[in-house]
């Protein structure tokens, strides 16, 4: 939608991102992984676009629906209570890596009991096995549920962070 209307919307179309916190953070590992190329022979405008985010933003995210590090209830929310395991697996993003998955910065706490951590070093080591950059902050407190850090110095310094690796990657530059 974004690509399809970037002139009218004032947008670059080669620099569109995702981000998600939480659950949000599977919708946008779920963008970031399960995307296609579009189709440019298709009759709506969106439908010839792709539909690969140019970057991904994922602040405490689910990530896998594999147990034991799954939320139980977004897992049980988006698969149902005994889901297929093929389903599983597809919707276990940390899978779904590849070296198209583009860039992701990554912020989650290890005190985390909502989220394991364990949703985003999975994610984290699959990027880094296909090869694909990505950012990492980790915070020893924070637990989950922060946002953009609140009143916590330490915590309210990931979007700065997130934006100087955004910017190092060029993601602000003009083309």
């Amino acid at each position: 939608m974004a690509r399809a209307h970037a002139e009218e919307w004032h947008i670059d179309p080669t620099r569109v991102g995702v981000l998600g916190f939480s659950a949000g953070g599977h919708l946008a590992s779920t963008a970031a992984t399960h995307w296609d190329r579009g189709d440019p022979n298709a009759a709506d405008p969106v439908d010839k676009q792709s539909s690969r985010p140019d970057v991904a933003v994922l602040a405490y995210p689910v990530v896998t629906m594999k147990p034991p590090f799954t939320h139980g209830g977004s897992r049980n929310n988006l698969l149902g209570k005994e889901p297929d395991e093929k389903l599983v697996d597809l919707m276990s993003n940390e899978l779904q890596v590849t070296k198209e998955t583009p860039p992701t910065y990554i912020v989650h706490s290890s005190d985390d009991k909502a989220v394991p951590i364990e949703n985003s070093l999975q994610f984290a080591m699959a990027l880094s096995k296909s090869g694909v950059p990505f950012g990492m902050r980790v915070f020893d407190h924070g637990g989950h549920g922060y946002g953009m850090g609140g009143k916590d110095p330490e915590l309210a310094s990931w979007p700065e962070s997130c934006f100087q690796w955004l910017d190092h990657r060029g993601f602000f530059k003009s083309p």
